[in-house]
């Protein structure tokens, strides 16, 4: 590949970076998709490169959900407090750009989890689970991200 596709690819595996720390972009996927596309245009042991990064993304695909669920079940909070911090986040980034998403998913994660016991502490606790949940999610994916990225720059500078 030419150098200005690899710099091109570069880039768009920093957007990938950023975006998996930002809830706008789908992070991890720009960044395999990035490294696939590369891999199509070096062909050979790129597929290896392309390979090792692809399953590293998709193992903390997998480990995020795992984690994250269990960190939250051990603390007490359910699914609809999951799916009602998503959903009011998803309307929050819509009405707040970029920030509104965490800032809907923590408002919704208190309110589900204030409105049966009409407790403020129960609410804190289930935003504070939601958050520290979703941090090590966010935690997972950029590792995962920054290893397929390292994988990449190798196989780029060795190939």
């Amino acid at each position: 590949m030419p150098v200005a596709g690899e710099l091109i690819v570069a880039l768009v595996i920093a957007i990938g970076l950023v975006g998996t720390v930002i809830p706008m972009l789908p992070g991890p996927s720009l960044v395999g998709l990035a490294i696939v596309v590369w891999a199509a245009f070096d062909g050979g042991w790129a597929w290896a490169v392309a390979g090792v990064a692809v399953v590293l993304i998709v193992a903390a695909a997998v480990l995020k959900y795992l984690v994250a669920g269990s960190s939250m079940k051990k603390s007490g909070i359910s699914n609809r407090t999951i799916m009602i911090g998503g959903l009011v986040g998803i309307v929050g980034f819509f009405v707040i750009p970029v920030i509104g998403l965490p800032i809907g998913f923590l408002a919704g994660a208190f309110a589900a989890e204030w409105a049966p016991a009409r407790s403020v502490t129960a609410g804190r606790r289930g935003a504070i689970a939601a958050a520290r949940a979703a941090v090590v999610a966010i935690g997972i994916e950029l590792t995962a991200s920054l290893f397929a990225a390292g994988t990449w720059l190798t196989g780029a500078i060795a190939l």
